[in-house]
């Protein structure tokens, strides 16, 4: 078993035996035991389907903090990348991260202490409908794939993502509805009127 796969196992069971509750990252990081636990926790919602909340889902929750809300996985995506298109990816990319420019093997430049690893990622994600065809993916670095701040793109503004609702489908706009619901429960109380 892979020091990665031994991560994620512990990971997992970690989740399952604290189902509901607020996990932080840095409990998270000494339970996986490697400094890229926050890809093991990625793969565990996305390859494996556990629903693990951030503060992106939840306003309730702070960055740097997890809640698997149930057991029940829901269907996920699996990693079906042969090895022949990650090597002509990474080749057509020049081994370099497409997001901040970092060089396979040298020092990062947003984190000196790690030295640059490559990984194959998405530009529209499998979630979105994105597909494994060379075309959809990229070479990016593990800063870059964990979410670094410094180089994230820039958020949609308000006007930008209203636009975007207004386009899309009732059943769409009812389900952006039920996510802000679900995310602001406090918040949305006050928009629902109270009944005489």
């Amino acid at each position: 078993m892979s020091r990665e796969s031994g991560a994620r196992d512990k990971l997992r069971l970690y989740f399952l035996s604290h189902v509901g509750e607020v996990l932080d990252s840095d409990t998270l990081r000494e339970i996986a035991g490697i400094s890229e636990w926050a890809r093991r926790v990625r793969e565990l919602r996305n390859e494996e389907g556990y629903q693990i909340l951030t503060n992106n889902d939840r306003s309730d929750l702070k960055p740097g903090q997890y809640l698997l809300e149930n057991t029940k996985p829901q269907p996920a995506f699996a990693r079906d990348i042969s090895k022949e298109v990650r090597a002509y990816v990474l080749d057509r990319n020049g081994f370099t991260c497409q997001m901040c420019g970092a060089v396979a093997g040298e020092p990062h430049p947003f984190d000196p202490t790690r030295k640059t690893r490559l990984h194959i990622g998405h530009i529209i994600d499998k979630s979105m409908g994105g597909t494994d065809d060379p075309a959809n993916l990229r070479a990016i670095c593990s800063v870059c794939n964990e979410g670094a701040s410094k180089i994230t793109f820039e958020r949609p503004s308000y006007d930008k993502l209203l636009i975007q609702v207004r386009r899309a489908t009732n059943g769409d706009q009812l389900k952006v509805l039920e996510w802000l619901m679900k995310k602001y429960p406090r918040q949305a109380k006050a928009f629902i009127p109270k009944e005489d």
